[in-house]
Formats: C-alpha cells, structure tokens, sequence
C-alpha cells in the first residue's frame, strides 16, 4: 500500500527549504570571511591557537558544504516528485518525496551536529575572556 499525494504536498515544502537553504548559505558565508581574516593573521604570525581555530572552521564549512548537498537534493528530489504526480507516476513519486524527506532530515541532523561544534568553539573563547578578567 502506498500514500496518495498531490502537487501541493511538495510544494508546501518549498518556503520551508529556501529559508534553511539561506540560513546554510548565510552560515557559509560567515566561514568564508573568519577563514580570511584568520588566515592574514596566520600568515602574519602562525601559532597554535590561530591553527586550532583554522581546523575546527575547515570541519565545520564541511559540514556546511554537506548540509547544503543535502538540502538541495532534497529540494531537487521534491521538484522530482511534482513532476513525476505532473506525469502520472504515482508510487515514484511517493518513493521520491520520501527520499527527499530522509535527505532533509539528514541536512537538519548535520546542521545540529554543526552547531555544537560552533558552540563549543564560542565557549572557548567566552572561557578564555573570564579567564583574563580573573587575572
């Protein structure tokens, strides 16, 4: 047995993806200029803690790169199912927009991941600032 759905069923999704889309997109963007900046300040002078930093932002724009591949494939699987509703081929389509379900909850389950991870980094620094007031 399988579900009956309809052309707007995927397209309910669409607001919803554009804006995680954006938020990974917005996120992206904000690594893109901490590595700059943190890699003039490598260069200008190299040690420990600016190479930590590089290495916990190399693993979290993966993540990001990750989360995005599967949110737009999800999106690229729901587009898939309208057309293959459009086209007549229902049970396809139901195994596609299930798909695509599975991939976005992949892309979420990754950006939580991430965001510990960031988390962590923040707290980092925050303990280093109380650190240096105590002192």
């Amino acid at each position: 047995m399988h579900q009956e759905i309809t052309l707007t069923t995927p397209a309910l999704l669409f607001s919803a993806i554009s804006l995680i889309l954006l938020a990974y997109t917005n996120r992206f963007l904000g690594y893109a200029n901490l590595i700059r900046n943190l890699h003039e300040k490598f260069k200008a002078n190299p040690d420990e803690v600016l190479k930590s930093q590089i290495d916990n932002l190399r693993k979290r724009l993966m993540l990001t790169k990750n989360m995005q591949i599967l949110g737009v494939s999800s999106l690229f699987l729901f587009v898939g199912t309208m057309f293959l509703i459009f086209v007549g081929q229902q049970l396809i389509a139901v195994w596609a927009f299930g798909t695509g379900l599975l991939l976005m909850i992949a892309s979420l389950g990754v950006s939580i991941y991430e965001i510990q991870i960031s988390v962590r980094a923040l707290n980092l620094h925050l303990n280093d600032i109380s650190e240096k007031q105590k002192n």
